[in-house]
């Protein structure tokens, strides 16, 4: 949409005037379509395309900012690099953003020089704002980034949706139990989510619709459960989340996760299992073990769903861990 707007300044009188420049300006507005389209694919640009495509926006805007008569006109097209900065410091190394500013740089001189002989002042504040802005926003992109994910480390992450990984939610589950210190978190909620039907949507859809439906209900989980909750991406179509209650009551949080599921653009639906188990037993138990039996509770759990046509939650109320083939469906468990 940048790029149009050297297009639709030609019908102003300060935009454009020559023949070349009119070319010019046509020529980068179909060169920012052609960009754009590759984010509109089912697959994201190669990380090449994207830098090469970065290195083109950077070029395209000061050339864009250059063709217009009006210096003034010319630095606030300039101010576009805003955007492009967001976009290099939240996907690139700092090196890129070097390279776009160096670019900037040269536009901006050049701007100067020109409006400098008319009225200095009015030059100097305007290359102000521009440098300041793009700093700014720079500076402030990489504190949101460190602020939202403070403990996060890319190895942890699951590179579709996101979330954990298997190993990472085991490491993070041990760190909740052995450093909780609320006294009023008396239970150890575990979730696992299943999608429902996830094959047939493959058969449908192909790679593209299953990977859209991970990062849908990924991101759903994510924005459902509470900020400290622990959310993993473990299977193709499995999910877990781990979290503390005060009361073993956890079907205001199930029914907001079904409720976020079923608004996802392909309407999905998922089979969810639920362990609730009492905080201070686990205490003296080996994390990793504790974590296994009541993911696989829970998948059990999931299994029972399924079998009575999916879209249905089995919860289970403190399972009997030293024997998890007998978690106690029958007597603790619901079906909703």
């Amino acid at each position: 949409m940048l790029g149009l707007l050297p297009v639709g300044l030609m019908a102003s009188t300060f935009g454009p005037e020559s023949g070349t420049s009119w070319i010019v300006a046509s020529v980068i507005a179909v060169g920012s379509l052609a960009l754009s389209a590759m984010w509109l694919r089912d697959s994201w640009p190669s990380r090449l395309q994207s830098l090469l495509s970065v290195v083109a926006v950077s070029l395209g805007v000061a050339v864009s900012s250059l063709i217009l008569d009006n210096p003034v006109i010319g630095f606030l097209g300039t101010a576009t690099y805003v955007v492009l900065t967001v976009f290099v410091v939240c996907f690139h190394a700092v090196r890129l953003l070097t390279l776009t500013w160096a670019v900037a740089s040269v536009a901006l001189g050049i701007l100067f020089v020109r409006l400098a002989a008319t009225d200095a002042v009015v030059a100097i504040c305007a290359l102000v704002i521009v440098v300041l802005l793009n700093v700014f926003v720079a500076i402030s992109c990489r504190a949101v980034i460190k602020l939202l994910q403070p403990n996060a480390h890319h190895g942890d992450i699951e590179q579709l949706t996101g979330l954990l990984h298997r190993g990472a939610f085991y490491s993070s589950v041990a760190t909740l139990l052995a450093s909780r210190s609320r006294s009023d978190d008396k239970y150890l909620v575990v979730l696992a989510v299943n999608i429902d039907s996830f094959s047939l949507l493959l058969g449908l859809s192909g790679s593209g619709g299953g990977n859209r439906a991970r990062v849908t209900v990924g991101q759903a989980l994510r924005e459902t459960v509470r900020h400290n909750a622990i959310v993993a991406h473990v299977a193709d179509d499995d999910f877990l989340i781990a979290d503390t209650f005060t009361t073993a009551d956890a079907s205001p949080l199930v029914e907001r996760i079904r409720g976020s599921i079923a608004a996802t653009p392909q309407r999905l639906t998922a089979s969810i299992g639920v362990v609730v188990t009492p905080l201070p037993p686990l205490a003296a138990e080996p994390p990793d073990e504790v974590l296994d039996k009541l993911i696989g509770i829970a998948q059990q759990a999931i299994e029972q769903a399924r079998m009575t046509g999916g879209n249905q939650v089995r919860y289970v109320l403190r399972p009997n861990l030293e024997d998890p083939d007998d978690a106690g469906f029958d007597n603790n468990g619901k079906t909703a």
